[in-house]
């Protein structure tokens, strides 16, 4: 099951225009809450809204850079050689399970990666969303 969440605050559409825009509509997509599955229990990870973006690499395959996550608790700092050159990450945990979805990127150390910093990578085994 996916939750949907809908914000009417600061909307100009009434709640039944809003239905009806939704219902004939592809951009369902920006409002469907991306959860992560456990046990058949599911916990909210982060917002669709937030991928920065689709093309990153995780320990086990495609993996999303996202600019906020919640519901996940950050472990220590360490220093890594990943494929973009050494940076300081922490691993992300889901706050239930314990199960590592991805890292923080606390530090880069080349100028062209400084983008990265604060924002953190999901794999994508590890999260699922409607329509995947």
């Amino acid at each position: 099951m996916f939750e949907i969440g809908i914000s009417l605050i600061g909307s100009s559409l009434s709640p039944f225009s809003l239905i009806h825009w939704i219902s004939t509509s592809c951009l369902l997509d920006f409002w469907v809450t991306i959860e992560f599955i456990v046990g058949g229990e599911a916990n909210h990870v982060a917002l669709h809204d937030d991928i920065i973006s689709k093309a990153f690499q995780g320990r086990h395959g495609r993996a999303f850079l996202f600019s906020h996550a919640m519901n996940i608790t950050v472990g220590p700092k360490e220093d890594r050689h990943l494929m973009t050159g050494l940076h300081t990450v922490a691993d992300v945990h889901c706050v239930d399970c314990r199960e590592v979805l991805g890292w923080k990127y606390e530090r880069a150390y080349e100028a062209s990666q400084k983008y990265k910093e604060g924002k953190f990578i999901l794999e994508k085994s590890k999260i699922v969303r409607d329509n995947w």
